[in-house]
């Protein structure tokens, strides 16, 4: 018997042919996929999942590094997970469709966008669904004093931080600045920078505005009202709520607490929900596990970012228009979510 033939014998007698994953030991490298029956929320190996989240001075980063902690702990010890610092939401699912990661954050517009084929995927829809609804993304935009930047119309001929390339951040502020009448392409300076070098350019003055979409608090804000405070402020963009409903209809009004960065009074603005996001037919049981362990252990979330808060049963399987993942139904059903 050659050393192949011993192999495919070996793995024969695991129960796996030569494409499987598990060995003898039980133990799975990475999620399966689904092959039907029915969600027991059991797993037989150890499943390896990686989870895709954003900017590391954002909400994405410290709430995902914390769900990777969590996962670890539940689900008898049989998934073992990593979080990874991207460049958020629409280089999320383009690399959770190309196997990359198995779990992604994503702001609703851009997943929305996806699984209808259009901007970032025009034309080509992508086979994600959701784990679940999760907290509120805020769209925080952010003018130097003296700048001459009161709306988002002022930032013709500025140079305005638009978030890393590919982000639910650049998303959202490209069409802002379409909204208020301005090409993204020629009318301002963009600059394509992650929040950690765009709260440094505007601390030293080579950014004249920011757009960042993220919950609350975003650690990356808070630096810089905590380090820059007499230099920076808030512009309202609810004026140009309209004509982002035109765009997508899940913007809604919103406000940012005065408490939340210590603004002398509240900041409206306009918010979108957050999904996780997983491949269509990722292991229903392993999605199980997962959607359990973020209710189960929400608790250890809030402690790493206050926006974990705002996960809910109650809001869950608000997703339209990406359908639920039917692991997520089974999980959210025995949790006893509310239909």
């Amino acid at each position: 018997m050659n050393r192949a033939t011993r192999i495919a014998a070996a793995l024969t007698a695991c129960g796996v042919g030569l494409t499987g994953l598990v060995g003898c030991g039980g133990r799975q490298d990475a999620a399966g996929t689904d092959a039907g029956g029915q969600v027991t929320c059991e797993l037989a190996a150890e499943t390896r999942i990686s989870i895709a989240t954003g900017n590391n001075t954002g909400v994405y980063f410290a709430i995902g590094n914390a769900y990777a902690e969590q996962i670890s702990t539940t689900g008898g010890g049989k998934v073992k997970a990593t979080a990874s610092e991207t460049g958020a939401s629409v280089q999320n699912v383009q690399q959770l469709v190309a196997g990359t990661y198995q779990v992604a954050f994503s702001i609703a517009d851009t997943a929305a966008d996806a699984v209808q084929g259009k901007a970032a995927f025009e034309g080509k829809p992508q086979p994600v669904q959701a784990l679940s609804r999760i907290h509120t993304n805020y769209t925080q935009v952010i003018a130097r004093k003296g700048a001459g930047i009161t709306t988002v119309a002022d930032m013709k001929g500025k140079r305005i931080s638009t978030g890393s390339p590919r982000s639910g951040t650049e998303v959202i502020a490209n069409r802002l600045l379409q909204a208020a009448g301005l090409d993204p392409a020629k009318d301002v300076q963009a600059q394509r920078l992650d929040l950690n070098k765009t709260v440094d350019g505007m601390k030293d003055g080579s950014i004249d505005a920011l757009v960042w979409s993220g919950g609350l608090p975003t650690p990356g804000i808070t630096d810089l009202f905590t380090t820059a405070r007499d230099q920076v402020t808030f512009i309202d963009i609810t004026p140009l709520l309209a004509e982002m409903q035109k765009i997508n209809p899940v913007y809604e009004e919103g406000s940012v607490p005065a408490a939340t960065y210590g603004t002398p009074t509240e900041v409206k603005t306009i918010v979108v929900p957050n999904l996780l996001l997983v491949k269509n037919d990722l292991d229903p049981n392993v999605v199980c596990v997962l959607t359990k362990a973020l209710f189960e252990r929400k608790p250890q979330l809030e402690q790493a970012n206050k926006a974990a808060k705002e996960i809910s049963l109650d809001t869950a399987r608000k997703t339209d228009p990406v359908p639920l993942h039917r692991g997520a139904t089974a999980a959210l059903d025995q949790l006893k979510a509310p239909q």
